[in-house]
């Protein structure tokens, strides 16, 4: 299968971080769409065969003009679930390395923007906001990101766990070195 233009320039940014040091951690995060497309094909179907019934029902009772808002109110549900759709294709990598973090957002248009933030003062808050899925910032040096924007709660917090839990894993690294250890006595 040939590789598409986006999956060659995402291959090449993450060689050339793999190259320059080791990956601490990495997450790709996609929004939840649980409509596929054939899903969203068999609901354009079924909600086409039921409009088309009470188009021709009113038809039938002279009230023609009821075709054409109908048909309007159609186009509107199908443009609306295909962007809907459309939004399948958003995502976001976080790449931290021992020197930053690197944020790829890919938008659903295909358009690739990257942001680094430097790993040595890197904060991590998980702000709460009543009655929404909370926010995650990231902080360093004056600059604020917020990530997983596209996240719902329970998988935000997850993430909240997980990146945190790596950052403190890059600040309080654990030596394993033999020599150092106490020898056994027999």
């Amino acid at each position: 299968m040939p590789e598409t233009k986006l999956e060659k320039s995402l291959f090449a940014s993450f060689s050339s971080e793999k190259e320059d040091s080791s990956l601490l951690f990495e997450a790709e995060l996609t929004p939840h769409r649980s409509l596929s497309p054939k899903g969203l094909a068999i609901i354009l179907s079924f909600l086409g065969v039921v409009s088309l019934s009470v188009t021709t029902l009113f038809w039938m009772l002279g009230a023609w003009p009821i075709a054409g808002f109908n048909g309007a109110e159609m186009l509107l549900a199908a443009a609306l679930l295909r962007a809907h759709m459309r939004g399948r294709r958003e995502r976001e990598v976080l790449l931290l390395s021992p020197s930053a973090l690197r944020i790829l957002r890919f938008a659903p248009s295909g358009a690739r923007s990257e942001t680094h933030l430097p790993a040595a003062w890197l904060t991590l808050t998980l702000q709460e906001r009543p009655g929404r899925v909370p926010a995650l910032y990231l902080r360093t040096h004056g600059r604020q990101e917020e990530v997983a924007h596209l996240l719902g709660e329970e998988a935000k917090r997850s993430l909240a766990e997980a990146l945190s839990e790596a950052l403190h894993r890059l600040r309080h690294p654990v030596f394993d070195n033999p020599q150092l250890q106490h020898p056994e006595h027999p």
